[in-house]
Formats: structure tokens, C-alpha cells, sequence
């Protein structure tokens, strides 16, 4: 029997015993609960991983759909690029095909025309040469009628006269030269030279032997060839001592003469096979001279006639500058007398503005100067008489 409190509880009891079975039923229930939370909450913490697992899991899935859509729009707009850019290429394929073509089509019409000009440029060369050729014909015609020319002496003569009387017409004044002269002695001079004393006039003879120089050129032999040499070498010394007595006159003429060659051939010949002869020229006081040497001589005597001319005119100029000096004398004593002038006309304007001045500052202090009244100065007035303002 068990005793709680006043009161006794006797394990006979069937009462006392479905009690004591509920109350081990619910300890027992107690303790499962007990160990079934314990448990729980283990089996929580062991699943907490688990779970963040599940949640990397569920956000790399997520993840991997959001990037699977995005590659299918990659793919879409990379689709829609291609085809966008296909169609771009093949506008621009067929753009350019266009200008290629274009530009063949310019290149080849270029071409034709370029050919054609050529074709046009060509036949007017063609032309042209065929125009020369007729020239050539035709100076070849001109040559053979030269040749007949200087093959006559007086149409030979003639041609030299026209050809020095072109030189000289070239290099000096009109005024200083005369054609086809006759001088004292009778001889007919192709020209004369008007230099001044000394050397004074100097005469150009245009006449020459080339018969002896055809014979020379012409020469197919040693033999011809010597002969047309000393036939040549005595025709020139021949000619030199001919203008030499003709055409130097003491008094009249300069003491030499110019031996006129119309044929640079001629004088580099003598010059370069006959140098004895030029010097037989040299002290005959001859000088042969060309086509180009002659207008450089005149050239040379062109000089010497400016400065004679400048001579001639220094007393002209001299007294012209004495003229000048006079004159520029009398500006001088005038620009003195002008500044003298000037000088007092300043000194009467600086006067002028001192007493201008002077009487300025004397109205200044009128202007500022205050009027009283003043007293009588005749004994005979009683009355003052005010001096104030006008209107008072």
C-alpha cells in the first residue's frame, strides 16, 4: 500500500494500477518525445549542408538557364548579325562589281581614245615628216643652187658682201659703218669701219679664193692633195697681200684690214692646217676673221665707238654738271632763305602765344575778381555811387 498524504492507494487497486500504467505511458511518451526532438534536431543539423547544397544546386541551375537563354539569344542575334552581314557583303559585292565594271568600261573607251589620238598624233607626224622630207628636197635644191652660187666668183662675192653686210647691220649703229666705199687710191672697200683715231677707219674686205679650197676638199690623193695645199697656202697669202695694199692707207685708213671668211670651214682649215699662213696675216696687220669671230670683233670696235661717243660728249657732260651744280646751289641759298623764313615766322608764333597766354591769365583773374563798392574820388559828389551788379 502507498501512502500519499492523508490518503492510502493500494497497488490492488485496478484504478490506482490503470493510473500507474497511464503515467508510465506518458513517461514513456515523454521520453520518445524527448529523444524523437533530440533526434530532430539532429538529423537538422546534419541536413543544414545538405541543404545548402541543394540551394548552390537550385542557384547554379538557375544560373546555367539564364546563361542557356542568353547563348540562345547570343545565337539568335548572332544569327541575325550573319544574315544582316551576308546581305551587306553581297550589296557590297555587287556595289564594286559595279565600279569594276564601270571602270573597265572607262578603261577600255580611255584606251580607244587614247589610241585613236595616237593614231591621229601619228599620222600628223607622219605628215610632218613628209613635210620635212619635201624640205629637205628642197634645201637639198637650194644646196646644189649655193653650190652654182659660190662656184661663180662675182655671185660668190655678191654672197659674202650680203652676209657681212648682216653681220655688221646686227652689231653696230647705222651710223658708224659704210658699205661698198670708194677710197682715195680708187679701191671699192665691202665695208669700212668709222672707228676713231687711233686706230681710226678700218676697212673689211668679203671677198675670197675658194677655188683653191673646193680643189683641196676635193682632192682624192696624196699627190692632188699637196698640190691643192700649196695651190690654196699661195692663193691665200696672194689675197692677204692684195687687202693689205689696197685697203691700209697711211693717213686714210687704220693700219690693218679684216679679211672677211663667209665659211667657218674654211677658217678652222687654215687655222688648223695653214697656221703660216695666218701668221703671214698677222704681220701684214690682215686678221681673218668668220662668220662668228667677225661679229665678235665688231662687237669689240662697238665698245670702242660708245666710249669715243663718251668722250666726244664729256665737255657736253661736264658743262651740263656745272649747270647742275649752279642749280642746286641756288636751292641751297633758297631752302636757307625758306628756313630763315620759317625760323621767324616761328618766333612771331611763339610771341604771339606768350601774349596770348599772358593775356589769358589776366582775364582769369578778372573774371575772378569780386567789385565792391568804391568811394568818390571828386570832392564834389555828396553821393556814392554803387558799382554792383547789373539790374541793382
Amino acid at each position: 500500500m502507498i501512502g500519499i498524504g492523508s490518503h492510502g492507494l493500494s497497488l490492488g487497486d485496478p484504478l490506482v494500477i490503470a493510473a500507474l500504467a497511464g503515467a508510465g505511458v506518458l513517461l514513456v511518451l515523454i521520453v520518445l518525445l524527448v529523444m524523437a526532438v533530440r533526434a530532430s534536431r539532429r538529423a537538422a543539423r546534419q541536413g543544414e549542408p545538405l541543404a545548402r547544397h541543394m540551394n548552390m544546386l537550385a542557384e547554379r541551375v538557375r544560373i546555367l538557364s539564364e546563361g542557356q537563354s542568353q547563348l540562345s539569344g547570343g545565337l539568335q542575334s548572332v544569327a541575325q548579325t550573319q544574315a544582316t552581314a551576308q546581305t551587306q557583303m553581297m550589296a557590297l559585292m555587287e556595289q564594286r562589281l559595279a565600279e569594276v565594271q564601270q571602270r573597265l568600261s572607262e578603261s577600255v573607251h580611255g584606251s580607244a581614245v587614247k589610241t585613236t589620238r595616237s593614231l591621229a598624233e601619228l599620222q600628223e607626224r607622219l605628215a610632218t615628216i613628209d613635210k620635212a622630207q619635201a624640205n629637205i628636197e628642197k634645201l637639198s635644191g637650194n644646196v646644189l643652187s649655193l653650190q652654182d652660187i659660190l662656184s661663180n666668183k662675182q655671185t660668190r662675192g655678191a654672197f659674202g658682201e650680203i652676209q657681212l653686210h648682216d653681220i655688221v647691220q646686227k652689231a653696230l649703229p647705222k651710223d658708224s659703218y659704210r658699205m661698198q666705199v670708194t677710197l682715195s687710191n680708187g679701191k671699192r672697200a665691202d665695208c669700212l669701219i668709222d672707228l676713231p683715231n687711233p686706230p681710226g677707219p678700218i676697212v673689211i674686205d668679203s671677198k675670197f679664193p675658194l677655188e683653191s679650197y673646193e680643189a683641196l676638199r676635193r682632192a682624192d690623193s696624196e699627190r692632188a692633195a699637196a698640190e691643192a695645199a700649196r695651190a690654196f697656202r699661195t692663193a691665200v697669202r696672194a689675197h692677204i697681200r692684195a687687202i693689205a695694199e689696197r685697203y691700209v692707207i697711211e693717213g686714210e685708213t687704220a693700219d690693218g684690214a679684216l679679211m672677211f671668211l663667209p665659211s667657218e670651214a674654211v677658217y678652222a682649215e687654215l687655222h688648223a692646217n695653214f697656221p703660216e699662213v695666218v701668221r703671214d696675216g698677222f704681220e701684214a696687220r690682215v686678221w681673218i676673221v668668220s662668220p662668228t669671230t667677225c661679229m665678235a670683233t665688231l662687237n669689240t670696235m662697238r665698245a670702242i665707238l660708245k666710249d669715243a661717243r663718251m668722250r666726244e660728249q664729256a665737255g657736253a657732260i661736264r658743262k651740263t654738271l656745272r649747270q647742275l651744280h649752279r642749280d642746286v646751289e641756288m636751292v641751297v641759298e633758297r631752302v636757307g632763305k625758306l628756313n630763315t623764313h620759317f625760323n621767324q615766322a616761328r618766333a612771331d608764333l611763339d610771341g604771339i602765344g606768350v601774349a596770348a597766354e599772358r593775356a589769358g591769365k589776366r582775364a582769369a583773374r578778372l573774371d575772378s575778381f569780386d567789385f565792391e563798392e568804391l568811394a568818390p574820388s571828386g570832392a564834389g559828389s555828396q553821393n556814392p555811387v554803387p558799382l554792383g551788379k547789373s539790374g541793382d
